[in-house]
Formats: C-alpha cells, sequence, structure tokens
C-alpha cells in the first residue's frame, strides 16, 4: 500500500520522585499510571507529530513540550524497526492512477463560477452548515456544459467536491497572503465572548457559554455517593463520581436529523470535556458530592467541545463545587503552502473544514488540564508546537478573565435544591454495630429518618438526604451508635422490652441497655411490669461496661433521695412480712451468724429414691 508511513506511537507519564524531581515514564505500567501526573499519547513520523491526545494535572507549557520530545525519541526507534523489517520483506508498493476528472472540473468551474462560490463564503461563515452550497451545486449541475458531460462520471458528488475545493483554496489564499479569515479577524484574535451563570433557577448550577455564534447551555447536577457510575472494564468493576455528557442536536447547525443515543462524536468531545476538569473537581472526602454535567450546543460555529468546557467551569462553580481552579479550552486552527503557514487562534467552523490542523488546549491559568490534536497535513514540527501552546495559552488566559468576571470563585454552598450530604468518620471495629445483624440497625436508620446511608470500609459513613433534618436525624443515630459510654453517664432512656429479670431501655439512637429488676427501685420487685411500661420514658445512669460491650444501667440514680425499703408495689411491709422480720433481727443483733453450718437439710418430699 503506498503511504507515507509507518508510523509510531508511545504513551508518557509524568511522576514525581521522593527528592521533588519530576521524571517521565515511557509507555507506564497501570499501577504506574496511578501516580502519574501526566497521561499523553503521541504518534509520529519520523521528524512530525501526527496526533496527541492528554490528560494532565495543569503541567505547564515547557513540560508538556518536553515530554513529547521524549516520546519523539522513542517514537523513532520504533519507526526504524518498522522500516528495517519492511526491507527485510522486501514488498513492491502499489502504483495508483490518479484521476484527472476533478482536477479538470475544478479549473472549469473556476473560470465560470469562481465569483459565485466566494460570495458562499459570507453565507457560511456565521453558520456551521452547508448553506447555499446545495443549490449552487444543482445550479452547475443542471449547466448544460456540465450536463453534456454526465456520461463521462461527473455526478453531483464531484461538483460538490469542486465547489468545495475552490471555496476552501479561496479562504486559504486569503489567510496565508493577507492574513484575513473569513469572518475578518486577524489569526490571533477571539471572538466575542458571553458568560451567564444561574440562567435555570431549580438546577443545581447552571451556565451559558458563547463565543460567537458557538453557545453552550451547561447544568450540574449533584447526587449522593451512590448514584456513582458503575462501569465494567476489562481491569474489573470500577465507579465514576464525575461524569461530564455532551450533546450536540442537529437545531444547533439550523437541521433536523435523528436524536437519541449519543454519537461517536458525542461521546468523544464529552470525554475530552471531562479530562479537562477531572483532575480540578475536589476529592471525595473533601466534597462528597456524584457530580454529573451535561453541555448542551445550543449554537455550533466551531470549538463546540472547548465551549462546553468553559462553559462547564461555570456551571460547576455556580453549584458550588469547589475545583481548584476554573479551566478554559481554545482551539487553535493552521494554514499551510509549502514552508509557509499561518496559526489560528479560534477557529470557526469553516476554518476547521478548511484548515490542515484542530489543535484543542484546555487548562487553567497554571497548565495544561487537556488537549488533543488532528492534522489534514504530514504532522507538526516540534518548533511548531511550541508556538501553538505559546498562543493558546495566551488565548485561554483572556478566556478565563472573562469566566471570573462572570463568577470569581465557587459559591460558598450547594444549592437549597440539592441534597444534604454529612460525612462522618467511625471506629472500622464499630461498623458492625452501625449495619446490625443482617442490617438491621442500618435498614432502621434509613427507614426512620429517610436519608440514604452509605459505610466505606475505611469507617467513612455518608449520610444524605433531600432535607437537613433527616441528615442530622441519622447523623446523630449513628453518633449515638458510635460513641463511647462512659459509667457514671445518665440519659433519658424509653423502654422497648420488658423481661422477667429487667428491661431493656434505648437510651440513645439505636444504642440499647438493660436495667436489672434490682436496680430498678430501692426497693424490692417483683414484677418489673409493675414499675415500668413498654415506651415508657425514664432516667437511668450507666454503672457498668463489661467486657463484651454490653451496657447495664440503673434506675436509681444518686440525686435521688434515698427511700426507705419497701416490699413489693402497692404494699408496705408488715410486722409479718420476711423482709420486716429480716430488718428487725439485723437491727437486735438477734441474727445468729456464728452457729456452725451443718450441711443442707434435705426435705422429705424431694428424697430422691434408688431403685
Amino acid at each position: 500500500i503506498p503511504w507515507s508511513g509507518p508510523i509510531g506511537a508511545v504513551r508518557v507519564g509524568l511522576v514525581k520522585e521522593k527528592n521533588g524531581a519530576q521524571d517521565y515514564l515511557i509507555n507506564p505500567r497501570i499501577t504506574e499510571s496511578q501516580f502519574s501526573e501526566l497521561d499523553l499519547v503521541v504518534t509520529a513520523i519520523k521528524d512530525k507529530v501526527l496526533m496527541l491526545e492528554a490528560g494532565a494535572a495543569q503541567i505547564p507549557e515547557d513540560k508538556m513540550l518536553e515530554a513529547i520530545e521524549k516520546a519523539q525519541e522513542e517514537n523513532k526507534k520504533i519507526i526504524d524497526f518498522i522500516e528495517n523489517f519492511a526491507a527485510k520483506i522486501g514488498q513492491e508498493k502499489e502504483k495508483v492512477e490518479v484521476d484527472t476528472k476533478l482536477k479538470e472540473l475544478i479549473l472549469k468551474l473556476e473560470k465560470s463560477y469562481n465569483t459565485e462560490i466566494i460570495d458562499l463564503i459570507e453565507k457560511r461563515v456565521n453558520k456551521e452548515s452547508n448553506a447555499g452550497s446545495e443549490d449552487l451545486v444543482e445550479k452547475i449541475f443542471q449547466d448544460t456544459q456540465i450536463a453534456d458531460s454526465a456520461n463521462s462520471g461527473i455526478d453531483k458528488k464531484l461538483v460538490a467536491k469542486a465547489v468545495e475545493h475552490i471555496l476552501f483554496k479561496n479562504i486559504r489564499e486569503n489567510i496565508l497572503t493577507k492574513g484575513k479569515r473569513p469572518d475578518g479577524r486577524g489569526v490571533d484574535d477571539i471572538r466575542a465572548i458571553s458568560c451567564q451563570v444561574s440562567l435555570l433557577p431549580r438546577t443545581h448550577g447552571s451556565a451559558i457559554f458563547q463565543r460567537g455564534d458557538t453557545q453552550a447551555l451547561t447544568v450540574v447536577t449533584l447526587g449522593s455517593p451512590r448514584l456513582e457510575q458503575l462501569i465494567e472494564s476489562p481491569e474489573g468493576e470500577e465507579s465514576k463520581r464525575y461524569i461530564h455528557h455532551y450533546s450536540m442536536p442537529p437545531y444547533s447547525v439550523g437541521e433536523t436529523g435523528r436524536v437519541g443515543v449519543p454519537s461517536r462524536r458525542e461521546i468523544g468531545h464529552g470525554a475530552l470535556a471531562e479530562k479537562a476538569l477531572e483532575l480540578v473537581i475536589p476529592k471525595q472526602e473533601k466534597f462528597p458530592y456524584t457530580i454529573r454535567v451535561v453541555s448542551e450546543i445550543l449554537s455550533s460555529n466551531g470549538s463546540t467541545s472547548m465551549a462546553s468546557v468553559c462553559g462547564s467551569a461555570l456551571a460547576l462553580m455556580d453549584a458550588g463545587v469547589p475545583i481548584e481552579k476554573p479551566v478554559a479550552g481554545i482551539a487553535m486552527g493552521m494554514v499551510t503552502k509549502d514552508e509557509k503557514y499561518k496559526i489560528l487562534t479560534d477557529i470557526l467552523g469553516l476554518e476547521d473544514f478548511s484548515g490542515d490542523m484542530d489543535f484543542k488546549v484546555a487548562g487553567t491559568d497554571s497548565g495544561i488540564t487537556a488537549m488533543q490534536l488532528d492534522v489534514k497535513i504530514l504532522g507538526l514540527t516540534l518548533n511548531q508546537i511550541k508556538e501553538v501552546f505559546e498562543k493558546a495559552k495566551k488565548a485561554r488566559l483572556f478566556i478565563l478573565d472573562k469566566i471570573k468576571d462572570a463568577i470569581p470563585s465557587p459559591r460558598t454552598g450547594v444549592s437549597e435544591y440539592a441534597p444534604k450530604i454529612e460525612q462522618i468518620t467511625i471506629p472500622v471495629e464499630k461498623i458492625g454495630e452501625v449495619i446490625g445483624p443482617g442490617g438491621r440497625v442500618i435498614k432502621n436508620i434509613i427507614a426512620q429518618t429517610g436519608a440514604e446511608v452509605d459505610v466505606n470500609d475505611d469507617g467513612v459513613i455518608t449520610i444524605s438526604g433531600t432535607s437537613e433534618e433527616s441528615v442530622n436525624k441519622a447523623l446523630e443515630w449513628i453518633a449515638g451508635i458510635t460513641r463511647e459510654i462512659t459509667v457514671g453517664e445518665t440519659f433519658e432512656a424509653e423502654v422497648k422490652r420488658i423481661l422477667p429479670f429487667g428491661a431493656f431501655v434505648e437510651f440513645l439512637p439505636g444504642k440499647e441497655g438493660m436495667v436489672h429488676v434490682s436496680k430498678m427501685s430501692s426497693g424490692f420487685v417483683k414484677n418489673p411490669n409493675d414499675v415500668v411500661k413498654i415506651g415508657q420514658k425514664v432516667k437511668v445512669k450507666v454503672i457498668e461496661v463489661d467486657e463484651q460491650g454490653r451496657i447495664n444501667l440503673s434506675m436509681l440514680l444518686e440525686d435521688e433521695q434515698k427511700q426507705a425499703p419497701r416490699g413489693p408495689i402497692g404494699k408496705e411491709p408488715g410486722e409479718d412480712h420476711p423482709l420486716t422480720r429480716q430488718f428487725k433481727r439485723e437491727r437486735e443483733g438477734r441474727f445468729d451468724r456464728s452457729r456452725p453450718f451443718q450441711g443442707r437439710q434435705q426435705n422429705p418430699r424431694f428424697r430422691k429414691t434408688h431403685y
């Protein structure tokens, strides 16, 4: 196959050593990638870069360029190996015959329709569509001269290609020779920018970012941790707490069409925007919400993915998400002819179609967070990439100022319509108490409070709900279950169960202890039901916490006046009561403890009979 290859491709990572130095990794392992601040893929021929894709933790431009250079060194080794391998095989390249029909048609149309074709620029400059082109193609095709040539293989598709070629040729020549772009801007000019936040009152965060005729509406929705997206991957099950969806409906370019399942283009643009913001999203420990961002393109005329990045930064700050820094993105273009080239800032849709490069760069004022390069030529030199980085940074800082004018920093709190979330960390050994046998305790907490409770293996418990009341109630409940109980503490408790030997009372939400019958009253209690009833509120004091964590309580509080000994509830001990006689003997000293023990006297009624 005749082509301009071979090509090489490598992945580059960047890690910090213990001494603070940074080290580039070529094709890092999965375990190494977890600690890398950079995930860069570079595809290239020997001396030029063909494709770039990167996600980074605000890497400065000079470091990014250095990483690309490292990748190029490795790519050359790969290309040399492939070339040597191909030389050993010795396969000859096929010869391809060039079809001259298109070239001949272009020359013919330039003579007859050049003015009409150039006029299409004004019609298409403000819309990313083929406005006016279809009518002109139909007119040319119906022309007598063209119709006579129908039998020679010229059809509408070939006419459309010829018209497009002449149109793009004119645009490119104006840029290269005059520095004039289709909409009249200079090569470094950025279209007018507008930023608005809080447009949709019931959403958790919303924003519109507009750059020229490209307009993106972004909405942020906050959810509880259990709403994380679960993904089945080759490495196993994974979860995502930050999700970015991008949608570009047909009406954004003035057309009708299919609406429904996202296209590959939409999935790719959403992934790029997600990558641009991913590393400025706060960690779950700081902001436990699940975050879903949806960017819908209302109007499209170039660089919609970068518009969604800018709109997402605005909407996230509007939602109260404490992102590390705002992020902005810009799409850079290029027009070339031989050794001459011009780099374009903030390209239109028409410049994207007619140009040689689409280089998207997103980042903060500190560095790059994501980038993506596609070219229609045989690559870019390192010097050209360096120049693109410099111009992109200048444009990015300009856009960041516009974003900060609209909303200087993230709001201090989330929307009143967002779920309320609190976190508490408990000892790992207490997790079982919160969950309970078969999940009984945690299910009861959820049912009684209406809050959602998520327990992690490290002891971090996340409580979320639609109201602060339900969240606080669940939080107090769990805090009560897991707190350390000390002897001497007093509580107001509710009687839950009554048994012959005492009663179990709940003195903290989900925390029960036992009051023995002997600790219900200072007098003799024959039946606990005579003292307490189920649901009754009683004051109790902690008198013991045993080795197994069981709590014994007493209803005899130290500050209560001690009552005289008495008999069963409802009866005063009389002179003939055994308890009265016992105390009388004690007082009079008539209880003879010195009498020797003579063995247990066997009752004749229960004498054992041996057979």
